[in-house]
């Protein structure tokens, strides 16, 4: 992998770090200026390595330089060649050449990524052993994140943060419209492509190694879909029947959305909002791979006023916004790109979306919640905050052999089941 690998990922990681991007948008920006896969992947993992290990790269780092390392170009190359010493298969000659070189015109600073490099190597125990020592390094969390984790979830944070700190798994959803489990499962062993069923989801399969999604038998024609297994268990929550009218607030992708439609073989009058244009699109497209038909409209779910036509829907699923602390083991960035004070605004936000909601629903409707968040705040206490101040709303508390039973809904921690974490709670309007 040469120097320009390098700057690349240093250009990324840059992205998130410094400009708070996503990792997903930095690397749809720079990953197309490659043209060789190998290349690509190179940069990936080397980007999805270096954030997900950033608080012990961050830690050697300091241990490391006299002083902090104020261009943030150089900091980062110098967290790159870290984790490929750690963590990557590159020779270690390789990995300090390369990244020395990557500094390019900045000749003052490939003395300094070179000596840092080499006493890493010289000094790797004695460091690694500090490195333990150091709660946010061991963790590989920020502090304010390990601490709420281990306020919400006193005898299982531990667990969470190793679970994030794991690559996720590649989990697939069968479309029942086109094909079932087993038959399905079958072609992916023609394919070479080694799979187990899911534990909870009859429409789930788990591959023992991702792969590009082209890869896929009949990917493009709309007979699988990529969808975690824990969000796979909105749709029968929701528990929508033929003929009926369903909302999916937030919907964006769509996996949810299609999902409904697929087990109401068609018949479903299916609304989808969400409130970025962009992410519309995806819907839309994601209908179309699969052949069916929803309403998809731009819209910000706190305003339906905007957008609603009048008539009450007999189902909503509302997908908040939310820390999406579930999902760090996908998107390790969360954790540089979340702050403490974001969860005061996430809160307001929900409760916003589920009052304006809930006039929405038909008299004996249901309304789902889901988030994919660990943060109790988020969840239950959401729920309870909601059951409070809405005299016509039950609770229908979810029957299921997954999660966790709160008092108000259930949580699924990230790793049960091999599943992101997620929450779900479902509501009845009475009266």
């Amino acid at each position: 992998m040469t120097t320009k690998t390098r700057m690349l990922a240093a250009a990324a990681l840059h992205d998130v770090v410094v400009d708070r991007h996503s990792l997903t948008w930095a690397l749809g920006k720079r990953l197309p200026s490659l043209p060789d896969a190998r290349d690509r992947a190179f940069v990936q993992s080397l980007c999805y390595g270096v954030i997900r290990a950033f608080e012990p790269l961050d830690f050697l780092l300091g241990s490391l330089a006299t002083k902090p390392i104020r261009d943030p170009e150089i900091r980062l190359l110098a967290l790159i060649g870290l984790h490929q010493l750690r963590s990557m298969n590159v020779k270690p000659h390789a990995a300090v050449s390369e990244t020395v070189e990557a500094a390019g015109r900045k000749s003052w600073a490939k003395p300094l990524l070179n000596a840092i490099l080499r006493n890493y190597l010289r000094r790797k125990e004695e460091l690694e052993c500090r490195a333990l020592q150091d709660p946010a390094s061991r963790d590989a969390h920020p502090a304010w994140l390990r601490n709420r984790l281990a306020a919400d979830w006193p005898e299982r944070w531990e667990s969470l943060v190793q679970q994030n700190n794991l690559p996720p798994p590649m989990t697939l959803r069968i479309n029942p419209l086109k094909d079932d489990r087993a038959a399905y499962l079958a072609r992916l062993a023609d394919a070479g492509i080694a799979a187990r069923p899911c534990h909870h989801s009859p429409w789930g399969l788990t591959l023992e190694s991702p792969v590009p999604v082209e890869a896929l038998p009949g990917f493009a024609e709309g007979w699988v879909s990529v969808q975690d297994e824990a969000a796979q268990l909105a749709a029968p929550l929701v528990g929508a029947e033929p003929g009926e009218r369903i909302l999916d607030l937030c919907a964006a992708p769509g996996g949810k959305t299609l999902h409904m439609i697929e087990l109401c073989r068609g018949d479903i009058q299916a609304v989808a909002v969400d409130i970025d244009a962009d992410r519309c699109v995806r819907i839309r497209e994601n209908l179309e791979r699969e052949g069916l038909s929803a309403k998809v409209i731009a819209g910000d779910a706190r305003a339906p006023e905007s957008w609603w036509d009048g008539c009450p829907f007999d189902r909503i699923l509302l997908d908040a916004p939310c820390s999406a602390t579930g999902v760090i083991r996908r998107h390790p960035d969360i954790k540089l790109l979340r702050q403490a004070r974001d969860l005061d605004t996430l809160n307001e936000l929900q409760a916003a979306i589920l009052a304006a909601a809930w006039p929405l629903l038909k008299p004996g409707g249901t309304l789902v919640y889901a988030t994919c968040s660990v943060i109790r705040a988020e969840n239950d206490l959401q729920m309870k905050r909601f059951l409070e101040t809405h005299a016509d709303a039950a609770e229908l508390p979810p029957t299921a052999d997954w999660g966790i039973p709160l008092r108000h809904g259930r949580q699924i921690l990230t790793g049960e089941s091999g599943m992101d974490g997620f929450f779900y709670a479902r509501l009845r309007k009475t009266g």
